[in-house]
């Protein structure tokens, strides 16, 4: 399970493009995403170097 803090995710739309970005690189993965707390845990065999870089591509870096 990996968590990240996006603060650039604000609504609905930005977890939707989120929900995308991370399904492009991990089809099979879980995403459970809270717009609130703005963060997103993902469930992912894919490395996190993976997710991170399909995140900021995505125009949602995650927080360090």
């Amino acid at each position: 399970m990996h968590e990240f803090h996006l603060p650039d995710m604000t609504c609905g739309h930005c977890a939707s493009t989120v929900n995308l970005a991370l399904k492009l690189v991990d089809p099979a993965c879980e995403v459970s995403v809270d717009v609130a707390s703005r963060k997103v845990q993902v469930k992912s065999s894919e490395e996190r170097a993976a997710l991170v870089e399909a995140l900021t591509e995505s125009g949602y870096p995650p927080a360090a």
